[in-house]
């Protein structure tokens, strides 16, 4: 029997021939030529380079850094795109235009106005002073930064999502007995749980990469405020270019890990959402 499959749309051969070629330039090809310049590599060579004491501190600090930043940025994001779509107000457009600066603003200039501010004779820096608590030069400040790049991948993510949810559906749920918090955690939140978790997946990724806006307020003291992105670049500085493609080897396996749990994570809640 003769199988005639018809798309909707017409060109698919050519148009998928000209998607694999286009990630193939831009992501397959570079990160295949990463592999096999760290290939130059001994499997000694390699294991000694990716597990020595300053890489792990390097990698442990990249990471949980970028988590809690995008847990952060999570919960308060989320709040930003419900109140800007739940709520009409003076001020709304320049609030909603606000939350887009981190993507037009170049990410070192980011990191020095960062680092003005929470240095310990700038503005927050003072206050936080007094407090005892410092902010620049320390895991914190690195946290702040990734959370101030982070913030709009979870708010463009979750706004239209929550736009497309009915306000009809929320005032059934009130008629029906329940509460604001039982309406939002049964009713809102499972709708907009995958929506949320990408912007996650987004912010978390964006923060392993960073570099610009990180390397001013970091500090970049080796095993104490030293992002894998900076090391690299050390490594890259000093002509070590097999170790450099090692370090982002150990890098690019971690984070495809935890982004393919994350990605697990989400489909399944997604699942949940669509068989409910």
């Amino acid at each position: 029997m003769r199988r005639n499959d018809r798309s909707i749309l017409p060109g698919f051969g050519l148009s998928l021939g000209f998607t694999v070629v286009y990630l193939s330039l831009l992501v397959l090809i570079p990160l295949s030529t990463l592999v096999l310049k760290s290939a130059s590599l001994t499997w000694q060579q390699f294991w000694a380079e990716i597990t020595s004491p300053r890489v792990l501190a390097a990698y442990r600090l990249s990471f949980i850094a970028s988590g809690a930043a995008a847990f952060i940025n999570a919960i308060f994001g989320l709040v930003v795109a419900w109140v800007l779509t739940r709520y009409r107000f003076p001020g709304r457009a320049v609030i909603d235009g606000l939350v887009d600066l981190p993507f037009a603003l170049p990410t070192a200039v980011g990191g020095v106005a960062l680092t003005a501010l929470y240095a310990p004779n700038g503005w927050i820096g003072q206050l936080l002073g007094r407090m005892g608590v410092k902010a620049a030069f320390t895991p914190l400040g690195i946290v702040i930064a990734l959370t101030f790049i982070g913030l709009p991948f979870v708010v463009r993510t979750v706004q239209p999502v929550l736009q497309a949810v009915s306000g009809e559906t929320e005032e059934a749920a009130a008629t029906l007995g329940a509460s604001r918090w039982a309406t939002f955690t049964r009713v809102i939140l499972p709708s907009i749980l995958p929506a949320l978790l990408t912007g996650f997946a987004l912010a978390f990724a964006r923060g392993l990469g960073e570099y610009g806006s990180v390397v001013f307020i970091s500090g970049n003291m080796p095993m104490k405020t030293e992002i894998a992105p900076l090391l690299i670049m050390t490594k890259l500085e000093q002509f070590d270019y097999a170790g450099a493609t090692a370090i982002a080897v150990g890098m690019l396996v971690l984070s495809f890990a935890l982004l393919l749990a994350i990605n697990a994570i989400q489909w399944s809640s997604h699942r949940g959402t669509g068989d409910a």
